[in-house]
């Protein structure tokens, strides 16, 4: 074989490789479940980019055998505090009104002034798109952390439209990136 004929072989086979390669990569991209951002940065895991999320249920709280379901309806019963936030992604000031969240863990048996062994505990909060974001036990309660966490069922006066009907938002985070939309479960857990 001369040289020529050798590059000519080189560059047919290096092309050969490059397009198996950008090949398989397409399909292990095609078949990831895995979260994928949308354009608030949540996870829409295995969703198609710009689909709507499926629609959401009541959310669902569960702390060891005991457990409680909440509507925009059952939570409209309870004290609500409003909170002005700055959201990143939109670049504006937000208003939500919600119940704080350790008001719908307390009843469940989440101590709302932790000590010791009780700081391993932490919530796994999920949204209807299977977005899933955690917090420590400290983060979400008042006694040890300055932040407020709300399940808020308003914005801006308003009942939350395509992101609810009930969300997550947390105060002192620089992004929105836990604040889960469609909030359909927080599953309380400890830490082994």
């Amino acid at each position: 074989m001369n040289v020529d004929g050798f590059r000519r072989g080189f560059r047919i086979g290096l092309t050969a490789i490059a397009l198996c390669t950008s090949a398989a990569l397409g399909t292990a991209q095609a078949q990831d479940k895995g979260p994928q951002p949308d354009a608030h940065g949540n996870g829409m895991a295995g969703m198609e980019m710009g689909k709507p999320a499926p629609p959401a249920g009541p959310l669902k709280i569960t702390f060891g055998d005991k457990s409680a379901e909440w509507t925009p309806a059952t939570l409209a019963a309870l004290p609500h505090k409003t909170l002005t936030l700055y959201n990143e992604h939109v670049k504006a000031n937000q208003t939500y009104s919600g119940v704080e969240l350790m008001d719908l863990l307390k009843p469940l048996g989440v101590p709302e002034k932790p000590h010791g062994k009780e700081f391993r505990l932490y919530l796994v909060a999920e949204g209807s798109d299977g977005y899933q974001v955690v917090y420590s036990v400290g983060e979400v309660t008042p006694d040890v952390h300055d932040g407020t966490t709300l399940v808020a069922d308003a914005l801006d006066g308003k009942p939350i439209g395509a992101t609810g009907p009930l969300q997550l938002v947390t105060t002192g985070e620089k992004r929105p990136a836990r604040w889960v939309h469609n909030l359909v479960a927080i599953r309380v857990r400890v830490a082994e």
